[in-house]
């Protein structure tokens, strides 16, 4: 049985069929129904709102044959009247397998060490792999020759983070470049960069502790740069620290001008919701690099293919 709640769950040598199987599900979606779920109900826990890894998630679950079943996590016992280690063993009981959106990272690692079905991490505080994996594909998908190797099209590229190098993107983007063979630059304040938390992951996936570049100058960071990524600069559950974020990282917004210093073919992206103003000019939205909206549509082909991938391990 296999778990997905962090970038190297799936070892270097497993990406090649998880993208490619990605790449088939979304060429024959509408033309050709997969029954790997069949039989199968997936609860979706959440703690968190979410408009694209719900729907993704719920409809992805559905094309495969399965039934979604929503948890939302005030409904249920979770962390509330009962123990995580509890609602794992019961759960297990009842459904095939955990999709689990939170705020502590160790909640969906406690429900995964518990219980007895696949868990996935569909957002944490700390990491969201499958975001990760969606934008990979995304960025694969233009780089890769028609029906070429996806994952080897991501080797060398650079990858630029700016604002909130401190968050669960960046954190999972710097484990997600190591593991594709990307270069990543961070650019945000210098009370945001990657903090040791991170660090220790890296460790424990013998990546090197410096294997990113942390700079406080924007321009630096997106030199060179194939891809420009940014991502809101207030969290859910920082709400109250709005106006304090907004001013230290204004700096740091993606603007037209900033988008202009990276390769003259890169590309935009965010992981949406956007805010326009904030983190990133509304004309860098609308330029015809930016793919925001195949990144929102790709969360719905990668997840089939990670739920697919999970459900294979559980039958072997």
């Amino acid at each position: 049985m296999k778990h997905f709640l962090k970038e190297t769950d799936f070892k270097p040598h497993e990406l090649g069929e998880v993208f490619a199987l990605a790449r088939e599900l979304k060429a024959k979606r509408g033309r050709h129904t997969s029954a790997v779920l069949a039989g199968q109900t997936w609860a979706t826990i959440f703690s968190k709102s979410s408009t694209r890894t719900r729907v993704s998630f719920e409809v992805g679950i559905h094309e495969l044959g399965g039934n979604p079943l929503f948890l939302n996590k005030n409904d249920i016992q979770l962390g509330r009247g009962e123990s995580v280690e509890d609602t794992a063993k019961v759960l297990s009981r009842f459904v095939h397998g955990l999709i689990v959106r939170t705020f502590d990272h160790g909640e969906v690692e406690r429900l995964a060490a518990a219980g007895t079905v696949p868990v996935i991490n569909a957002l944490t505080d700390f990491l969201h792999p499958c975001q990760i994996y969606t934008d990979a594909f995304t960025m694969a998908e233009r780089w890769a020759a028609p029906g070429g190797d996806l994952v080897a099209s991501l080797r060398g590229r650079k990858i630029a983070f700016l604002g909130d190098t401190a968050c669960n993107m960046a954190n999972s983007w710097i484990l997600g470049a190591n593991l594709f063979g990307m270069k990543i630059a961070l650019a945000g304040p210098a009370e945001f960069a990657p903090g040791a938390e991170l660090k220790a992951q890296l460790k424990r996936e013998n990546f090197p502790v410096d294997s990113y570049q942390f700079t406080t100058d924007p321009f630096e960071a997106v030199r060179d740069a194939d891809v420009v990524y940014t991502d809101v600069w207030v969290s859910m559950g920082k709400e109250e620290e709005k106006a304090e974020r907004i001013r230290q990282m204004s700096p740091y917004a993606v603007t037209s001008k900033l988008f202009a210093a990276a390769k003259p073919d890169a590309l935009f992206m965010h992981c949406l919701p956007a805010h326009p103003g904030e983190e990133v000019e509304q004309a860098v939205l609308d330029n015809p690099r930016s793919i925001i909206f195949d990144q929102a549509e790709n969360r719905l082909h990668m997840q089939k293919s990670i739920l697919a991938v999970l459900a294979q391990s559980v039958r072997k």
